[in-house]
């Protein structure tokens, strides 16, 4: 099956351009498209030409450990909720009181380790905060 006809042929991108650039101005080119959301070079071009905006990403590493710490703890308050809503689960099935009020300490403990990784939390939003 063929591919279907572009509705708007005049923004096909049919016409070839070469051009030579010197290896600063190439490297310049390839700086702007590692930093933008340009996919090549060629677009970076179009878009100079056309006088269209390039957004351009700048990234803080200084942050990046901040970032990790707190998808480390994302993660694991995860874990501690999926493990809550098991013993929650088990606690709601069964009968025997005995095997109720175990499950009610290992719920707390639980919610005792969600207190330490908000505490942590709270923590590593402060640190984002003096940062700003």
């Amino acid at each position: 099956m063929p591919r279907k006809k572009n509705p708007q042929p005049e923004q096909l991108l049919s016409r070839l351009l070469t051009i030579r650039l010197t290896e600063q101005e190439y490297r310049r080119l390839e700086s702007i498209r590692l930093q933008s959301d340009c996919h090549s070079i060629g677009e970076v071009i179009r878009r100079i030409l056309t006088r269209q905006p390039i957004k351009l990403f700048h990234q803080d590493s200084t942050m990046d450990s901040v970032v990790e710490k707190l998808a480390a703890v994302r993660a694991e308050l995860r874990a501690i909720g999926i493990n809550i809503n098991q013993i929650t689960r088990h606690f709601n099935g069964t009968t025997n009181s005995h095997k109720r009020v175990l499950l009610a300490h290992q719920a707390l403990e639980h919610y005792r380790k969600v207190e330490t990784k908000a505490n942590l939390l709270l923590s590593l939003i402060s640190q984002l905060a003096r940062k700003w």
